[in-house]
């Protein structure tokens, strides 16, 4: 098992149709120990019960727009190990309105609560970590899509904050090397996750994926969970500051 030995952060968790939780399954077959998060009460109930049969830490709630809270987050932590070797990155939020219609109808508040929750908090949860993540250098990783590529319909101000995060992920990979600390982004394709809700025509962006993808076929989150153990191993210790996609090729052709 590659990631024997091994304490991974996931943060946050919403629970098991969630992307997080794939990577944690992944993960956790690897040998490594999952530290966890969710965004507060009405998600803790279900997300322990998914991590009690595995070798886990629930570190309890966090709200990524708190400075307070991450500080918290990490004291706790630091109280149950003396090192971190990995975290995984999965908030993203925007607010259903500035998900449909125009870009240009774009709200102040929207965008910049969709930018604090979804690359801002990878910024904070990476300074938050150091002193954990810089005892023997580890991996992070965040979650992102074509939509910060792109422009994709109905994706609007999320693709900006994946654009910014993938811009984040290069910045800190080129700030933290030193620490031989790497950071790297899986862009996945549209999975049948709790997130896929809020988007407008979810399930036509779904179905043409699987049409035109060279593969021919959807990912899951198993798909990126396997991508995740890849690039928190000792197997990917020369890969920082990519952008993985974990699409079944959909990214590369032109439609």
């Amino acid at each position: 098992m590659i990631l024997q030995g091994k304490t991974i952060l996931i943060a946050n968790i919403s629970g098991k149709r969630s992307t997080g939780w794939g990577i944690a399954q992944s993960l956790s077959k690897q040998g490594a120990r999952i530290a966890y998060t969710y965004q507060n009460e009405r998600f803790g109930t279900e997300v322990r019960s998914l991590f009690s049969p595995l070798d886990s830490i629930d570190v309890g709630e966090c709200d990524v727009t708190s400075d307070d809270d991450i500080k918290k987050l990490f004291d706790r932590l630091g109280s149950e190990v003396d090192a971190l070797d990995g975290l995984i990155h999965t908030p993203a939020f925007a607010k259903q309105e500035d998900l449909t219609g125009n870009f240009v109808d774009t709200s102040r508040d929207g965008f910049k609560l969709a930018l604090d929750i979804s690359c801002y908090s990878l910024i904070a949860l990476c300074k938050g970590a150091l002193p954990l993540l810089g005892v023997n250098g580890g991996a992070v990783t965040a979650l992102t899509y074509i939509g910060g590529e792109r422009a994709v319909k109905n994706y609007n101000v999320m693709g900006v904050a994946k654009a910014a995060l993938e811009s984040s992920v290069r910045y800190l990979a080129a700030d933290l090397g030193p620490k031989k600390i790497r950071v790297n982004a899986i862009s996945a394709g549209p999975m049948r996750t709790l997130a896929a809700r809020g988007l407008k025509d979810f399930m036509v962006m779904y179905e043409l994926t699987k049409e035109k993808a060279p593969l021919r076929c959807n990912i899951d989150p198993t798909d990126v969970g396997n991508t995740a153990v890849y690039l928190c191993s000792e197997w990917a210790k020369g890969v920082t500051g990519e952008i993985v996609h974990v699409d079944s090729g959909y990214h590369m052709i032109g439609i």
